[in-house]
């Protein structure tokens, strides 16, 4: 199993750079970060300093979506990184949350990420796509890669991810959730044609080493508001008791009132008050190393290929080492 560091792009970017370093040499292998413009620096920028600062690290962002860029630009973005620093990165995509709702635009639909998710792919390969209904192609592409992994939890969003994307990102670590998802991904991507076993299964969430379970469940509180923003979405879909998603997932958004994105993705995000422990122990890993090994086992066996390590709490670099100097040697 792989692991990644996920971050937000918040000023220093050169201490964003600092801990992407630090994490390749622990053994991670995957760098993120968040993409939303107004909220933190712009990502890709500092995406050419972490790879300008490392040598092996594959970097990308968790996720982008196809609205707040055009599709060319995107793929440009990454074929250039790709050219300067052989094909190092790693497309992480979704229909967009704090990006766009900052902004007061509503997250784009799935037939819109499908088609984005085989334009981006295409264009930055070198290859033709229709942007828009017109046919581009960036002439100056040479042996372009870049793999496209998608972000989703419901039916419909994992199912388009089986069908047209390289790998499924999943925003929390509960095991049963994570079989459930896994399953209607990999069933869909083989009612379509496709190899299950050639795609990617990554699941990101936070890790919290230590014995003081307490602090660590306020430290990664914020996670289930984040998440909850998007079960929100899927309960007004589907409704709160359907049996097309787990209760599992959605039950606890019953007591959500509001968000205020002036506090996404941070400890004392003081919206996430109604997402009880039992949330945070499930979809975060907390405790003493063991756990978070015990934990990781059983998402390797439900096919899991990466963790990623969200770092949005007051021990970021203790966690990145406790990661590279006991849990990756156990993975490996």
């Amino acid at each position: 199993m792989d692991l990644g560091l996920v971050l937000q792009t918040d000023p220093p970017g050169s201490a964003v750079v600092e801990l992407m370093r630090r994490a390749e040499q622990q053994g991670f292998t995957h760098g993120w970060t968040f993409d939303s413009a107004v909220l933190w620096q712009e990502p890709f920028v500092v995406h050419s300093r972490v790879l300008d600062h490392t040598s092996r690290l594959v970097v990308g962002p968790m996720v982008t979506n196809p609205a707040t860029r055009s599709w060319e630009v995107t793929a440009s973005t990454f074929a250039t990184l790709g050219e300067m620093y052989g094909n190092r990165t790693v497309c992480g995509i979704g229909r967009g949350d704090s990006a766009l709702r900052v902004a007061g635009r509503p997250p784009t639909t799935l037939a819109r990420l499908g088609e984005a998710i085989d334009a981006i792919r295409d264009l930055a390969e070198g290859r033709e796509a229709e942007v828009d209904g017109q046919r581009l192609r960036l002439p100056w592409v040479r042996d372009g890669r870049l793999p496209v992994w998608m972000a989703a939890y419901g039916p419909r969003a994992l199912a388009l991810a089986g069908q047209r994307a390289d790998g499924l990102i999943l925003q929390l670590a509960d095991p049963y959730l994570v079989e459930w998802m896994v399953r209607g991904f990999r069933t869909a991507a083989e009612a379509a044609g496709r190899d299950p076993a050639s795609l990617t299964v990554c699941v990101a969430a936070p890790a919290y080493v230590g014995d003081d379970l307490a602090h660590a469940r306020e430290q990664c509180r914020w996670f289930g508001g984040m998440v909850g923003n998007h079960v929100a979405d899927l309960v007004a879909r589907y409704g709160p008791h359907s049996a097309a998603v787990p209760a599992e997932l959605t039950s606890y958004v019953a007591a959500r009132k509001g968000y205020d994105y002036a506090h996404h993705g941070r400890a004392g995000n003081p919206d996430t008050a109604f997402v009880p422990d039992e949330i945070v122990d499930r979809f975060c890993l907390l405790g003493p190393v063991s756990a978070h090994l015990d934990r990781l086992a059983e998402l390797r066996a439900l096919g899991v290929d990466q963790f990623a390590v969200y770092a949005m709490h007051d021990a970021r670099e203790k966690v990145v080492d406790a990661y590279g100097e006991k849990v990756a040697p156990a993975l490996a």
